[in-house]
């Protein structure tokens, strides 16, 4: 099948997205990212709110790594999926990623299945508010710290490394409404998926679900796959490599994401 074939679904409407790291490879991100797959294990839930030797290295490493992530720009391939949105071509994407970029790409019908980087919540009031709100206080806590500028070294998820944790001296800010704990609002391995019931909506009500860039082994995907499935949509794929559901597609393309999603912009103006 092509990505004429492809076009031709597309253009019936009612496309929910399921989004992977593979579409913002372009931005400069690593492929793989997030909860789920490392090789190297991170920081769990457990850890965590357990000891506070981990809360100052997952808040060390936030801090030194998270402006490199918030500065970048959304790919080309986001900025088609939000123009599709303003068209009434995509009705919602279900996103594996926590960069917030369909969002800045003007994308307004998003669920963060993994949370995001642009967010923290406290564990005792659950009050959430931007990472940019933070910096501030975590600076002037912190002063000596470093920004690191290369954003495929952005600590999504601290590394569980005891001994850099060991040594960490770093300071976390209480939260500024309760005194409690700040996490950053990502999901921690132990922690309930995000979002969920939302992008399950989506699914439940799409012509196709669209995969783009995943090889959805991380299940929160799979699942909403499986949801749109189960209620009678066609499954279209776009990834680099294999994927979990590739047995299920009606049509699996493996090429680069933002290239096939501008062939495919052409077409459905064409």
């Amino acid at each position: 099948m092509s990505l004429t074939d492809l076009a031709s679904l597309l253009s019936d409407g009612d496309v929910v997205v399921v989004s992977g790291a593979g579409l913002s490879t372009d931005s400069g991100l690593p492929d793989y990212r997030g909860s789920g797959g490392s090789e190297k294990p991170s920081v769990d839930y457990d850890m965590f709110v357990g000891l506070d030797m981990w809360q100052r290295w997952v808040w060390q490493r936030n801090q030194e790594s998270w402006k490199a992530l918030d500065t970048l720009p959304p790919t080309t391939g986001h900025r088609i999926l939000a123009d599709w949105e303003r068209r009434g071509i995509v009705t919602g994407t279900a996103t594996q990623n926590i960069d917030g970029m369909h969002f800045k790409a003007g994308s307004k019908k998003v669920a963060e299945m993994h949370g995001s980087f642009t967010r923290v919540t406290c564990i005792d009031c659950n009050q959430v508010t931007p990472r940019s709100e933070l910096d501030p206080r975590l600076r002037e806590l912190n002063p000596l710290t470093v920004d690191d500028p290369n954003p495929a070294n952005a600590a999504i998820l601290a590394e569980a490394d005891r001994a850099s944790a060991e040594k960490s001296t770093f300071v976390p800010a209480p939260c500024a409404n309760c005194g409690g704990i700040l996490k950053p609002d990502i999901v921690f391995f132990g922690e309930a998926v995000q979002a969920i019931d939302q992008a399950f909506d989506y699914a439940r009500e799409a012509k196709t679900i669209l995969v783009l860039g995943s090889s959805l082994l991380v299940m929160t995907g799979m699942w909403v796959v499986t949801q749109g499935l189960s209620s009678g949509a066609n499954l279209a794929i776009i990834n680099r490599g294999p994927t979990q559901a590739d047995r299920y597609a009606d049509i699996r393309i493996d090429a680069d994401i933002s290239e096939s999603l501008k062939a495919l912009d052409e077409l459905l103006k064409s």
